[in-house]
């Protein structure tokens, strides 16, 4: 069981790619930018799983009561 102070590793998607990898929560921006910048021209097509990140923005919110 991981410790209160180990974040969870996040799933970044790129369907132009076809792949699906996980990516530890402090390096995802980097990791999706480098992705991006790598193969795409920059172009956002990598990201974050989007079901993955609503769940998290959801968690988020009610978290700080916005909810």
């Amino acid at each position: 069981m991981a410790s209160d102070d180990e974040l969870p590793e996040i799933p970044v998607v790129c369907p132009e790619c076809d792949t699906r990898t996980s990516v530890a929560f402090d390096e995802v921006e980097r990791a999706v930018e480098r992705h991006n910048e790598q193969l795409h021209d920059g172009e956002a097509v990598a990201e974050v799983d989007p079901e993955v990140l609503e769940a998290l923005t959801d968690r988020l919110g009610k978290d700080l009561g916005l909810f």
